[in-house]
């Protein structure tokens, strides 16, 4: 069984850089034919995908936020990584590991969640 744990800070200042972290249990992040995402909800909104990594190691970006996304993943602690700079106040949302065994589905509707965390960007 899959288990993701996001952890980050839930303030964050506008034009700052967001840093999050993402630990799985259950699966190796490089287990053949897996994927894993982030994504996003803002109030009010729905879910917007902003990018995964492969179980390769290959990086899928959102076309909306790839100029300030860095995904990336660290295979000895099984963790992954977001990291999004210049935050703006409407980047303010829940935000959320996922797994599944194709881009497709992880970057749509993934099988597996973490709980999520929020993220509130204010002064």
């Amino acid at each position: 069984q899959v288990q993701l744990q996001e952890s980050g800070p839930g303030l964050v200042k506008p034009s700052d850089t967001l840093s999050l972290n993402c630990t799985v249990s259950g699966k190796s992040i490089t287990a053949s034919a897996h994927y894993w995402s982030w994504i996003r909800q803002a109030p009010g909104k729905e879910r917007e995908w902003i990018g995964a990594v492969s179980y390769t190691g290959l990086v899928y970006w959102s076309p909306a936020l790839k100029s300030r996304t860095t995904v990336s993943r660290d295979n000895a602690k099984n963790t992954l990584y977001l990291q999004m700079n210049k935050l703006k106040p409407e980047d303010t949302a829940v935000y959320y590991c996922a797994a599944d065994r194709s881009i497709g589905l992880v970057s749509s509707n993934p099988h597996y969640w973490g709980q999520g965390t929020h993220v509130a960007v204010s002064s």
